[in-house]
């Protein structure tokens, strides 16, 4: 049974306590210590800045050619701090609850309960950065609510807080790659990690713009590269989001924890064609003021503002009435899915469900809407040539977020010492489903409160080290398995693109282990992933040869998803139960909800890689819930 080394002590001093006994390391003997950390969104920008500021010396990779291109900067609505400015009855514990409840009763209490503790003290960091939080008249930071809570817990920055905050990350890493105490990689991709002794000691790293394989060492290794979510193909992710670093460190000892538990999210725009290659996220903060609905006629043709109101099947306040279209991500993308299936669907494709904003307007003025969503409505109009304020969005479920990832214990810590995952490179904070505006959340908390005090306590055994020599035979070992991967890239010489393997793993993916999950489905999903990777190294083709090389990078990100796909599909078949994301349609209540089985599989999934001819081996973590009581998860 793996172990979290959750500190003892009543859960709201728990995190308390470990800051009080955690191991310190010197000021002078800072200097001595190098760390390494792959990834410069939120949690990567936020840990690099935090640890050189306390004088350690940090390696930073990115695959963007700036860290300000990282996925964070794509996160619209807002960020969670349970600071009840509104003096609607939030809390720690009312946050903390939300939050467990939000995941189904399957994320540990002591991490979550740490999530919503440092919530408060970000706001005040990214007040001090200078992010430009939304304000009311008199100067007060102004608030609303995502899906899944009752109260105004999220701030915001309009429609930009990912942004705004990962500016504010930004100019603090910059600073300290000014003052020398940061080595910033830019186009440099992870290839793979590297070990001695069992001890995760540094990484190969591919250079994007000359082809040539790179060796650092470190004391320690952070892996803050986001989740695998564009394994779908079409989500809401940029074109370059992958899970290669992680899924690498599985390859090398890792745990993969619950990977099948992804967040398709339900306001985005619908897929117009074939040709797509990605979709657009419409953040979750238009459903504080706009209404979803469909018509009641199944394929009904007329313009929806032909269609009077009592027509018009508003579904989410009609199943849901204690939070409407409030619902959370998992609820309400189903609905919309079931809404879609049935034949109620709008579009030129039947594909989208009604996000209709006209009462608001009514109440409140189009230049109250325009103030807090006017920056999403531009973006709508430039892509679909609609304007909002006249006409409703259409809105489909997109696939969004990875709940699943590394496993890794209460100080972030993966199962392999000295390789950490911050962000949402693990799995820790959000269960079977994330609430909305908890992302960005993590992702600074990890990065600002949270590593920087487990990495030190975990480097105060680490000062007699000394440096890591990346002549090491690990390291050359460990380069010449990278040469050999691309190389056999390469090599296959067949008529098919990266991208074509990609379109059709997302579309059995989205099919199979989307939001309606099966017996049958997924089993029939394992038996087409297995054929499809086997022509995939047979009839791929790579343009092009090992330098600049942008065809060969995608190839070793999809051969990457290929096998995730499996174990993903593999995870979910053994999961016999319905919670949060993971919709087993066998296991569902006479109403159609979810159907939890806490009697058998309150525990969290960790899959440890046991070779390439060998199926995963499965590792539970039971969780306790010593707080709260696991109850049936009604939003009606």
């Amino acid at each position: 049974m793996l172990d979290a080394r959750i500190p003892d002590g009543p859960l709201a001093e728990k995190w308390s306590n470990f800051k009080s006994h955690a191991r310190l390391v010197n000021p002078a003997n800072r200097k001595k210590l190098t760390v390494i950390v792959v990834g410069t969104g939120l949690a990567g920008s936020a840990l690099a800045a935090s640890m050189a500021e306390m004088g350690y010396h940090v390696k930073c990779f990115c695959f963007q050619d700036t860290p300000r291109r990282a996925h964070s900067v794509a996160a619209q609505g807002g960020v969670n701090a349970c600071k009840n400015y509104k003096n609607d009855g939030d809390s720690v514990y009312r946050m903390f609850y939300d939050t467990i409840k939000g995941g189904d009763f399957r994320s540990r209490e002591a991490n979550v309960y740490r999530l919503a503790e440092c919530s408060a003290s970000l706001i005040d960091q990214a007040v001090a950065q200078g992010v430009p939080f939304a304000r009311e008249y008199g100067g007060y930071l102004n608030n609303r609510s995502f899906g899944g809570v009752q109260v105004s817990r999220t701030f915001y920055a309009r429609g930009q807080t990912g942004q705004q905050l990962l500016l504010g990350a930004y100019q603090a890493l910059m600073r300290q790659v000014g003052l020398g105490n940061v080595e910033l990689h830019a186009r440099h991709e992870m290839m793979d990690l590297v070990l001695t002794d069992g001890v995760a000691r540094g990484i190969i790293v591919r250079n994007m713009d000359t082809g040539k394989l790179e060796r650092y060492g470190g004391h320690a290794v952070v892996l803050a590269t986001g989740g695998f979510g564009k394994i779908y193909f079409l989500s809401t992710l940029a074109m370059g989001a992958n899970g290669s670093a992680i899924w690498r460190a599985y390859k090398r000892g890792a745990y993969m924890a619950n990977p099948s538990w992804t967040q398709i999210h339900p306001t985005c725009l619908p897929q117009s064609g074939e040709y797509q290659s990605k979709l657009t996220l419409m953040s979750e903060s238009l459903r504080n003021d706009g209404r979803i609905w469909v018509p009641k006629k199944q394929d009904d043709q007329r313009s929806p503002n032909n269609i009077p109101e009592e027509e018009r099947d508003y579904y989410l306040e009609r199943k849901y009435p204690a939070f409407g279209n409030l619902s959370p991500r998992d609820i309400a993308s189903r609905a919309a899915k079931e809404r879609i299936d049935e034949g109620y669907g709008v579009g030129p494709l039947r594909n989208a469900v009604y996000l209709d904003f006209t009462r608001a307007i009514q109440n409140q003025g189009e230049a109250a809407i325009r103030k807090k969503y006017g920056n999403l409505f531009t973006m709508y109009q430039k892509i679909t040539n609609v304007n909002a304020y006249k006409e409703p969005m259409k809105i489909s479920p997109a696939a969004h977020f990875s709940m699943g990832g590394l496993w890794v214990d209460y100080e972030l810590m993966t199962t392999i010492p000295g390789l950490f995952a911050i962000g949402e490179a693990n799995f820790a904070d959000h269960g079977a489903n994330r609430l909305g505006a908890n992302s960005l959340l993590q992702a600074c908390v990890d990065g600002y409160f949270i590593a920087p005090y487990t990495l030190a306590n975990y480097l105060a055994a680490d000062i007699k080290t000394g440096p890591i020599d990346t002549e090491d035979v690990a390291f050359a070992k460990a380069q010449v398995g990278v040469e050999e991967f691309m190389s056999k890239l390469l090599a296959i010489k067949g008529n098919q693109s990266a991208d074509q393997f990609h379109r059709l793993l997302g579309k059995i993916l989205y099919d199979k282990c989307g939001l309606l999950r099966s017996k049958e489905g997924l089993m029939a999903a394992i038996t087409e992933i297995r054929q499809l990777k086997a022509e995939f190294w047979k009839n791929l083709h790579v343009p092009g040869g090992e330098a600049m090389n942008s065809e060969l990078e995608k190839a070793g990100r999809v051969a990457d998803f290929l096998e995730l796909a499996e174990l993903m599909c593999n995870d979910a078949l053994y999961r016999n139960e319905s919670c949060g994301a993971h919709f087993r349609v066998e296991y569902q209540t006479p109403d159609g909800e979810a159907l939890r089985n806490d009697k058998d599989f309150a525990f969290v999934s960790a899959w440890e890689y046991k070779g390439e001819d060998n199926g995963p081996e499965l590792h539970k973590e039971e969780l306790n819930f010593d707080v709260v009581t696991p109850t049936v998860r009604s939003y009606k």
